[in-house]
């Protein structure tokens, strides 16, 4: 696949996928609206504005990774090798991560309890989806390279310093 097609169907599945997600949903449920369920509870509305930006970093990072590597976070146009460069260094699902943050600076942001419970059930259908769906076929799909890389790497909870393919190490934590 050409870069720039990889960059168009990027943008245009984190725009559907994040946006539906991340942004109409949540508004739709209708929890898109300011509480302040304790005192002070602004301190915690900016460390939210802080969990949502820096949750972003990871998932345009990793977009920006599938793109250089001739493809997309579409199951249908994924790239033709294993990513194993930026943030999939430290952590196996950094989309999935980053977009858990998202939304867990949106439950300090807006102090709501129906944003805690969305995130809660993202959280339980994006670990189903890696266990059941994308683990066993990157498993197929790159065999010993990708055992190797889930051995190494943890799947939720990063790693302190980045992993190097062929580095050798013990179970990753937070399987």
């Amino acid at each position: 696949m050409r870069r720039s097609t990889a960059a168009i169907g990027s943008v245009a599945w984190f725009v559907a996928v994040g946006g539906t997600f991340g942004c109409l949903l949540p508004y739709l449920l209708g929890e898109w609206h300011f509480h302040r369920p304790l005192p002070y509870w602004a301190v915690a509305q900016a460390a939210g504005v802080l969990l949502i930006c820096a949750g972003l970093i990871p998932v345009v990072q990793a977009f920006a990774e599938f793109t250089r590597a001739d493809g997309t976070p579409i199951p249908l146009a994924a790239p033709p090798h294993l990513v194993v460069r930026g943030y999939y260094r430290y952590v196996r699902n950094p989309i999935y991560v980053g977009f858990l943050a998202v939304l867990a600076g949106q439950v300090l942001l807006f102090g709501s309890r129906g944003l805690l419970e969305y995130t809660a059930a993202a959280l339980c259908i994006a670990a189903a989806a890696v266990r059941w769906y994308e683990e066993p076929i990157l498993a197929r799909k790159f065999g010993a390279e990708y055992q190797a890389y889930r051995r190494a790497v943890p799947a939720w909870l990063p790693r302190l310093h980045p992993w190097t393919p062929g580095e050798q190490a013990g179970p990753a934590a937070g399987d």
